[in-house]
């Protein structure tokens, strides 16, 4: 984990929100029934010029809650084996603290009010955190509950292209298909997707409207 200097500029930007991008890797689809494995964050930073880039990444494994369903077929697909001995994976409690801590000290640096989660697909990632927080009773959430910036969509508009690989390789990423599908790789080069098409339309937008006023409070 790197430590990135946050901007207040950056509350500007996006109403007082904070982009934060998550990842997660599953034992399955169903957020209420099946595992949560992995958990990655990337939180953005703005430098004094406007233009937004990735700061902090914080992740942890998870040890599968009790009674979680752990599909065959999605271990398959993401390369986890949940007993490994090296894991050293965390209860689900600790695992989000862990992460919510980088989050919660991001927002409070860059002046934001909160959150705001970005993902590949958000509704799934947004979907397992919350199925989380409420399992462990979690009282400081930093996200935003059910808001979300989607990259799939940003991708779609901007390049033509809704899977993550290829709308990062379409927009000058290098893709490296060994290392995807850990919720580290997948959420930094999320991260550079969506600063990508960020500073991509601030460059086409002379007039900038959203540094015009000031970001809501709440």
């Amino acid at each position: 984990m790197s430590t990135a200097e946050y901007s207040p500029r950056i509350a500007h930007r996006f109403r007082g929100y904070l982009p934060v991008v998550v990842d997660v890797e599953t034992g399955g689809f169903e957020a209420r029934t099946d595992a949560l494995l992995e958990i990655a964050a990337v939180t953005l930073r703005m430098d004094e010029a406007g233009v937004l880039h990735p700061g902090e990444t914080v992740a942890a494994h998870v040890e599968a809650f009790t009674g979680a369903n752990v599909d065959p077929k999605a271990l398959a697909f993401n390369g986890i084996d949940p007993g490994h001995p090296f894991r050293m994976a965390l209860p689900e409690g600790e695992a989000l603290q862990k992460v919510f801590s980088v989050v919660r000290r991001a927002v409070k640096q860059s002046g934001c009010k909160r959150a705001i989660l970005v993902g590949h697909n958000a509704f799934f990632d947004l979907g397992f955190l919350n199925a989380a927080v409420a399992r462990v009773g979690s009282k400081r959430n930093p996200f935003h509950p059910f808001s979300t910036f989607d990259t799939v969509s940003l991708a779609g508009l901007a390049y033509g292209q809704t899977v993550l690989a290829k709308a990062a390789e379409a927009s000058g990423m290098r893709w490296d298909s060994g290392a995807a599908h850990s919720a580290i790789y997948d959420a930094e080069r999320t991260a550079e997707l969506f600063c990508t098409i960020v500073n991509l339309w601030a460059e086409i937008t002379p007039e900038r409207p959203w540094e015009i006023s000031e970001p809501e409070r709440e």
